[in-house]
């Protein structure tokens, strides 16, 4: 009988570890990284990147968004004013659109590592999915003690190389990166999220629509020839 009753004891001992082993795995989750603030920038930090750009690069006109990834008021302008502005300024080469990070670090602890998390995803070409992903469970990430789970969840659905993102934000390479658009927000005027300079001009506050028009009046005034339709998506 004890025989017998062995193998069935042994499935339950492989069944009990298992478990055990996914409700640790659950409890500590991915490992915590913190992005340092305040860093010094150096010259490689900004030798050819001036922001992710959407579009055109030889649109007539550029808007520059300084963003927060956990800014609810930024979540906001992408899921519902931005698609409005891609299809009517960016999408037929009117606008070129960057994106540039403005951490608002007093208020928002994640937003740094939300920032980075985007920049390991632009090194796979992925900003644009990383960015829509971010801002669309914002809710799911910014309450958090740790926003890795989700941020990997997102990055995976964008079919970038999770192994290769996990590196990226192990090394913390873009924090230079990240003070750097913080320091060039600071400089032309950004004193909330998000803000738009547009023309040398800063918006604090502006809709997708008073863009558009604004994008219009600058191309009309323009001697530039008419512009080229934009690329598919992308950052760079």
């Amino acid at each position: 009988m004890a025989s017998a009753q062995k193998p069935f004891y042994i499935a339950l001992t492989v069944i009990a570890v298992g478990g055990v082993a996914f409700i640790v795995s659950r409890m500590s989750g991915p490992k915590a990284i913190a992005i340092p603030a305040n860093v010094v920038v150096t010259a490689a930090d900004t030798t050819g990147f001036r922001g992710y750009l959407i579009g055109s690069p030889d649109a007539p006109v550029e808007i520059t968004e300084y963003g927060d990834f956990q800014c609810p008021s930024c979540a906001n302008f992408d899921q519902v004013q931005y698609p409005d502005l891609y299809t009517r300024a960016i999408a037929p080469g009117k606008a070129r659109f960057r994106f540039r990070d403005f951490p608002l670090d007093g208020i928002h602890p994640h937003t740094r590592i939300a920032s980075h998390a985007a920049a390991c995803a632009e090194e796979q070409h992925r900003f644009v999915p990383m960015k829509d992903g971010l801002f669309a469970r914002q809710n799911d990430w910014a309450f958090t003690k740790n926003p890795m789970g989700v941020f990997t969840e997102i990055v995976r659905s964008t079919g970038a190389d999770v192994g290769a993102w996990n590196s990226c934000m192990e090394s913390k390479k873009f924090a230079g990166r990240i003070q750097a658009s913080l320091d060039e927000g600071n400089a032309v005027g950004v004193r909330s999220t998000p803000s738009f300079l547009i023309n040398g001009q800063i918006y604090n506050s502006i809709s997708s629509e008073q863009m558009i028009k604004l994008v219009d009046s600058l191309v009309a005034a323009s001697p530039r020839p008419a512009p080229a339709p934009a690329k598919p998506l992308g950052g760079q």
